[in-house]
């Protein structure tokens, strides 16, 4: 079904000036436009509306939604990304709005708070410094970077605790020769999938997908070599082999 510009509006609340500007810069086409120089959009145009809306809620610049966007054709792909994304920003913000409960709670109070309480959730800049290299490649390749800004530090700290135990696992599995079809590669990976659906989503065959990223861009790619050389390629048959299951 085509919709008219006013419709688009009407819909999703982006004004007619502002689709008319994605559309001079080529974020947002319309599906055809008539003789009469009425502009209609399909369903599929309304689907990049949304990821675009998305990807504004994290404050990207229209120049990076459009390098993001252009370079990740995959839907699901990219829509699993803006729920991590925002997903953080949830929980750093109620992070922040916690200590700040208890830092308003402390002062009415008049007892004084300990040092390590009063940063909860602010104490990101470690964070910021280690994935300040990955942040470069993304915005060289893609054109997009991590928002350092969202980071909520005590959840990267326990994300990243479990992906060094999954990473671990894996590259001991692979130098003993474990087949990626052997069920403790198999349970393993399901405890991985499932810890990461606590603040995204993705399944088997996400999982699949992202592993198979990891393994076709050399920046990540090299990260996960690193470790054990060949680990990029076994975690990404494995995760195949586990979704195809």
């Amino acid at each position: 079904m085509p919709y008219t510009v006013h419709e688009v509006a009407e819909l999703s609340g982006v004004t007619i000036k502002t689709l008319y500007h994605y559309q001079k810069i080529g974020l947002l086409m319309p599906e055809s436009i008539a003789e009469n120089g009425y502009r209609y959009y399909g369903d599929k145009e309304l689907k990049r509306l949304q990821q675009i809306l998305f990807y504004r809620e994290l404050d990207l610049s229209l120049e990076n939604i459009k390098n993001t966007l252009d370079n990740e054709p995959d839907r699901l792909n990219c829509l699993s990304e803006q729920y991590s994304l925002l997903k953080a920003r949830e929980q750093r913000l109620v992070g922040i709005l916690r200590t700040l409960e208890e830092t308003i709670q402390h002062e009415e109070k008049g007892v004084p708070m300990s040092e390590e309480k009063m940063f909860n959730g602010l104490n990101k800049k470690e964070w910021e410094e280690a994935i300040a290299g990955q942040n470069e490649h993304l915005r060289g390749k893609y054109g997009y970077e991590i928002d350092t800004s969202e980071i909520n530090a005590d959840a990267m700290n326990q994300k990243a605790h479990e992906a060094a135990e999954f990473m671990s696992f894996m590259a001991a599995s692979l130098k003993n020769g474990v087949s990626v079809n052997d069920k403790n590669v198999s349970d393993a990976i399901e405890k991985h999938i499932k810890f990461m659906q606590q603040d995204m989503s993705i399944d088997a065959n996400g999982f699949a997908a992202q592993t198979r990223f990891l393994m076709t861009d050399d920046f990540h790619r090299q990260m996960i070599e690193g470790q054990q050389t060949g680990l990029s390629y076994y975690i990404c048959f494995a995760a195949e082999a586990y979704a195809a299951g």
